[in-house]
């Protein structure tokens, strides 16, 4: 569970002082030049080892880029946003920061700690075929491009779901069928999902779903999803949320040593899921469908997030910074971010037909169905009071999921808390 406003205020000292600390180790020193007499440029990701994407573009940028060369600045996933955060306060100089979220972005953007790329964006000549960077129009301002555009849909393991019609599901027929694929007991259990701890498992699907507002405190429309995910954890039929949150249970082990069935996920995950198993660390067969339904009236109605990079406005060298944006958003960087399986914000014929091509990538119908759906709702809508309802969303999520609060408790809180705790 979260920690509490006043333990959160009397760890905040240390907590910074650490931040800063690896902000000063990891940021934007030296001369900004290698000893060949290429321009460094410095891009703060995370995970670098494990989030191929970023290896890939940057490989790619190089290539295209001769005289310009890139170093990473390798984050903790977990730790990425605090630590951008802090590195920006402190007048860190890192050329270009990825903007994992929208909410992050425009927290950013709003300060002036991003430099503007209204006048790039401007210059595109097709900007209707970049997914995803409507959410970066900030009154028609811009400081950030998408590279990826991702949203959520139901991966499942198809010897497990075994010849069952995995297409137009419904909350209530997903339900039934998690009963329904789980099978044993104890260490040897399979159970028919895994629903995952984030609170958007949750809530962002019936937001998209139901057109609720997660910024305006009035969360009813939670009510019918919730009773969904309760239902089939207290069946027995995913693992406990308690479990999960304690035990830090990925979704990613559930599902590849065939303990889940079914894992609603992002689609940044198939990237993951090929890499793997090309490794020989995976050998589930796997496919994807679109994510269920409140009703099965063909459409597909989904959330997701782009992701995008931006240009520090203290950026040592700005010019190849803006260079490293525009190439990694644009068709090339697409199509090599599409060779891999990641979702590219830029989108084409061509730019699909690599992503399809990729080795192992399932190609039948309905992944491609679930490639194409009908309507994706940004996870988090931007605005200056998202990131302080998120954080009371998530305290009660967590609640409701663990069954400390009921689900109508928990929606009054929510509703409560949103009301008299965010100005």
């Amino acid at each position: 569970m979260s920690p509490t406003r006043t333990t959160t205020a009397r760890a905040l000292p240390v907590a910074l002082a650490a931040l800063l600390f690896g902000a000063a180790a990891c940021g934007g020193g030296g001369s900004g030049t290698t000893s060949d007499g290429r321009t460094t440029i410095k891009v703060a990701l995370w995970n670098y080892r494990t989030t191929p994407e970023f290896k890939a573009l940057i490989d790619g940028f190089e290539a295209k880029h001769p005289k310009i060369h890139v170093e990473p600045v390798d984050i903790l996933a977990d730790d990425y946003p605090d630590k951008v955060t802090t590195m920006l306060a402190g007048g860190d100089r890192t050329d270009v920061l990825t903007m994992k979220n929208v909410t992050d972005y425009a927290r950013y953007a709003t300060r002036g700690q991003l430099l503007p790329l209204t006048d790039d964006v401007n210059k595109l000549p097709d900007k209707a075929s970049y997914a995803g960077l409507d959410n970066f129009d900030l009154d028609g301002k811009y400081y950030a491009l998408p590279y990826r555009q991702d949203f959520w849909v139901l991966y499942y393991n198809k010897a497990l779901v075994g010849n069952t019609d995995m297409s137009h599901l419904t909350w209530d027929r997903f339900d039934a069928l998690a009963k329904q694929l789980t099978k044993g007991s104890g260490s040897s259990k399979v159970y028919g999902a895994y629903l995952h701890t984030w609170r958007s498992v949750v809530q962002a699907i019936a937001s998209a779903q139901t057109g609720g507002d997660l910024l305006k405190p009035d969360y009813g429309w939670m009510k019918d999803q919730y009773t969904v995910a309760l239902d089939i954890q207290k069946a027995g039929a995913a693992i406990p949320f308690g479990t999960a949150k304690s035990q830090k249970i990925t979704y990613d082990s559930q599902f590849t040593t065939g303990k889940a069935a079914m894992v609603p996920m992002g689609t940044w995950w198939g990237a993951a899921l090929l890499a793997e198993k090309a490794q020989g660390k995976n050998p589930v067969d796997w496919g994807m469908a679109p994510i269920p339904q409140v009703s099965a009236d063909g459409s597909a109605t989904t959330f997701g997030s782009p992701t995008a990079f931006a240009v520090n406005k203290k950026a040592r060298n700005a010019d190849a910074a803006t260079t490293f944006v525009e190439w990694a958003a644009g068709p090339e960087g697409a199509a090599t971010v599409a060779k891999i399986g990641i979702v590219p914000s830029y989108h084409s014929d061509s730019v699909m037909n690599a992503f399809f091509a990729v080795n192992g990538m399932p190609t039948d119908a309905l992944t491609k169905q679930a490639m194409q759906p009908s309507k994706v709702q940004l996870e988090m809508p931007v605005s200056d009071t998202s990131s302080d309802i998120d954080q009371i969303l998530t305290e009660e999520h967590e609640l409701v999921m663990t069954g400390e609060k009921s689900v109508d408790d928990g929606i009054k809180e929510m509703d409560s808390r949103v009301k008299n705790e965010v100005r």
